[in-house]
């Protein structure tokens, strides 16, 4: 790794500096304190394995753990250590940290490693990994505190005290009833400034939102980030508190879906990164591939069509590019809304309409002062440049602002109703539809532009 520029160059040569000194391991240790865990991290990218040991050892187990959670490649470093340290590494870390931590390392690890877990951290980690990835109870980390609500505030206060040495998510005290059944939430502070006689059932907010455990991720993220909460209670199908995801989780979830949304836009099954070998790229980037090879043939078909067009007025084929670039700008622009408004579950069917209404008028306007704009340009340009007359230049260029008019208009309009289609049909609709809109607006652009010279140019103004 190369060490960045700025106060965090200086940061990394000081962490660096007290890591490899000489001078004592508690010394180190208090030194260390001052430092965030995430620069720690980056710090051990930049020492050799020796040194690193080292550092294990002088920090311990707990702090250690804080600070892999913050690594991009913790497998690497979970192998430098032998495997019960790697064990309570990994026990120390939160449930859903861990998970991702074993993730990282071979099958073999993961084994060696669980068989040193204790018995309840290992419930946990199980309890994350039997939910699917794509569902909301993958991310959550079992680090909050429960309470039950029949408590008074002095033993609400003791047992908060007695989970903190466990789980340090302590901002939102969460309340379960008799049953055992989620009730509601307490913010810490109200807790901390109630009074011994004070009903703790005044303090709980019983309509506190949740999210169910099976819930789909693309599905709830919106309702987790609206509500803006340091943690949001994950329930089971029996109204039972299994989890929560903390606000540190709904960025890393953000974060994911956005990278993972990019990659399918671009074609993609899914992110790629630099570790992965030829053929496992090529298998995520092979099946869009084919089937926008298929669709381009359709295309270049529809360019054979117009070939008595092409023949007659040859100089036409030298605007088809600004044709098509346009469409699939609009087209793209369009899409890139669409899917951002569709990510709100709440929208309406008069919402969707209205937005299709405005791309619409959007592509329309645009390509009007495009099209326009064109006109003078490819006019001035054919009259200068190619030495027609300026009733021969400008008809071409007429037929030129006319098919961008139109292609711009309808490109808006695929771009906005194709993905609200994949999204009414259940499916993501980034996966589909960029790779999609990109061929359907260019067999639109190259339909509308020489449809537009054929019938205006050739038929019309019998332009040869």
């Amino acid at each position: 790794m190369q060490i960045k520029n700025g106060k965090k160059e200086t940061v990394l040569q000081e962490l660096i500096a007290i890591i490899t000194s000489n001078v004592s391991e508690q010394e180190i240790r208090e030194k260390l304190d001052d430092y965030h865990e995430n620069d720690i991290a980056e710090a051990l990218e930049n020492l050799q394995k020796p040194e690193r040991e080292r550092l294990y050892s002088i920090l311990g187990v707990e702090k250690v753990s804080e600070i892999f959670t913050f690594l991009d490649d913790i497998g690497t470093y979970l192998e430098e250590v032998e495997p019960r340290l790697a064990a309570d590494i990994i026990e120390n870390m939160d449930a859903d940290d861990a998970v991702d931590a074993l993730d990282e390392v071979d099958s073999n690890m993961q084994e060696q490693l669980i068989q040193y877990i204790t018995k309840e951290a290992k419930e946990d980690i199980e309890l994350i990994r039997s939910h699917d990835e794509d569902e909301i109870g993958s991310q959550m980390t079992t680090n909050y505190i429960e309470i039950g609500r029949d408590l008074t505030i002095r033993q609400a206060m003791k047992t908060l005290i007695g989970q903190a040495e466990e789980n340090d998510n302590i901002s939102t005290i969460f309340v379960k009833d008799e049953n055992s059944k989620f009730y509601g939430a307490i913010d810490l502070k109200d807790l901390i400034c109630a009074r011994d006689y004070v009903e703790l059932e005044s303090l709980i907010s019983t309509s506190f939102p949740f999210v169910r455990a099976s819930e789909k991720i693309d599905e709830c993220i919106e309702r987790l980030k609206d509500y803006a909460e340091d943690s949001i209670p994950v329930l089971d199908d029996t109204d039972t508190l299994i989890g929560v995801i903390t606000s540190h989780d709904i960025v890393e979830v953000v974060d994911d879906e956005l990278g993972d949304d990019y990659a399918k836009l671009a074609g993609l099954t899914a992110e790629e990164d630099l570790n992965e070998t030829l053929p496992q790229s090529m298998k995520k980037r092979l099946p869009w591939l084919i089937v926008l090879l298929a669709l381009g043939l359709v295309v270049s078909s529809v360019v054979g069509m117009f070939e008595k067009v092409v023949s007659q007025i040859a100089l036409i084929i030298c605007f088809q590019s600004l044709i098509l670039d346009m469409a699939g700008n609009v087209g793209t622009q369009s899409l890139a809304v669409t899917i951002r408004v569709l990510m709100d579950e709440r929208l309406t069917g008069k919402d969707k309409a209205n937005l299709v209404w405005k791309e619409i008028r959007v592509g329309f306007i645009n390509g009007l002062l495009l099209g326009c704009l064109s006109i003078l340009c490819i006019g001035g340009y054919i009259c200068l440049f190619k030495g027609k007359s300026a009733m021969y230049a400008f008809s071409i260029s007429g037929c030129v602002g006319v098919a961008l008019i139109v292609a711009m208009t309808i490109s808006s309009f695929v771009g906005t109703i194709i993905p609200m289609f994949f999204h009414k049909i259940k499916i993501d609709p980034a996966v589909a539809s960029g790779p999609l809109i990109t061929t359907i607006n260019d067999l639109v652009a190259v339909i509308t532009y020489y449809g537009v010279a054929w019938a205006l140019l050739i038929n019309v103004l019998q332009l040869t």
